[in-house]
């Protein structure tokens, strides 16, 4: 199903008509991927529509732009009153935020050169990232033959237009190959992440997901399950995990804010555990749900109400 998108978009510092919100095609970013982003999602809950943890999506955007030298025209205040504008005037509830900031067009198109940064916020309904139906079903996947980059090469830990060029290997490969989506592998050969997604793999009851160091972008949806587990006393470890315990896990999910909590039910055609979702998968999807549901207390205040 194609995206309905809205009526209204913030760009560059005023909220305009979604088709208004163009750029030049002599933009540094288009010809290099010099772009951050982030990825936001906004809930309704019983006390109205909240954005889930705004303040730590905008320093991870700010940060990301410190790696890459840009320098930011608008400061978090600013662009966390423009993610709620968004999807307060379209009247969105179940909402992707993505803001955007970019190196637009400047006196050259080196490498090096200085161009003005350009920021957008847009917002649109959204559902299931992985397709209808997979948060409760799963999806199978597979062992991407890319890799992920190597230490000191692209930078990881930004979350750059950039490095997404390798997402999309990843999930292309996965979907030609008839897979709901993609895992890779770090240069070492060891288990990284999803093509846009973190891991988290089950053995007797415990969490296992792979640490910072192997070339994954330290997600906010996966820091958020591991606080959450851990506060349900479920053990949490992050460790590197060589590729042969995909097939040997009790249980595989991956999340992301646009995936949310996603179960893996096969990998490689071998099926994990009993081939659906396992009840550690269900009890971290309560939690993670619970609050935007009213069931899970909102004990690190990450829900921002739009108002």
């Amino acid at each position: 199903m194609a995206t309905q998108y809205p009526a209204h978009i913030w760009h560059n510092g005023k909220l305009k008509p979604w088709a208004e919100a163009t750029t030049h095609v002599m933009a540094h970013a288009l010809h290099y991927g010099s772009s951050v982003f982030e990825g936001i999602r906004s809930y309704p809950t019983p006390g109205g529509v909240v954005i889930f943890r705004l303040a730590d999506h905008l320093k991870r955007l700010f940060n990301s732009a410190k790696i890459y030298d840009m320098p930011m025209p608008y400061d978090p205040a600013m662009l966390a009153a423009a993610c709620r504008e968004v999807v307060r005037v379209n009247g969105l509830q179940r909402a992707y935020i993505r803001p955007i900031a970019f190196r637009g067009v400047g006196k050259s198109l080196s490498l090096s050169a200085e161009t003005p940064t350009d920021v957008a916020v847009g917002a649109w309904e959204l559902g299931g990232y992985l397709g209808a139906d997979v948060i409760e079903q799963g999806i199978d996947a597979c062992v991407s033959s890319w890799q992920r980059f190597a230490p000191n090469t692209i930078p990881a830990g930004a979350k750059a237009g950039g490095n997404y060029l390798s997402g999309q290997l990843i999930a292309r490969e996965a979907r030609r190959l008839g897979f709901g989506e993609g895992i890779a592998l770090a240069s070492n050969g060891l288990l990284s992440e999803g093509a846009g997604e973190n891991l988290f793999l089950v053995f007797d009851g415990a969490l296992h997901t792979t640490p910072v160091s192997a070339a994954i972008l330290n997600g906010i949806t996966r820091h958020s399950l591991m606080l959450l587990a851990r506060d349900a006393a479920i053990e949490v470890w992050e460790r590197e995990l060589p590729r042969e315990y995909l097939y040997l896990a009790d249980e595989i999910f991956m999340c992301g804010t646009a995936a949310e909590i996603t179960p893996i039910r096969s990998v490689d055609g071998k099926p994990v555990g009993d081939g659906k979702p396992g009840p550690v998968t269900r009890r971290m999807q309560g939690l993670f749900f619970g609050l935007f549901e009213g069931r899970t207390p909102d004990k690190y205040g990450w829900l921002e109400p739009v108002g």
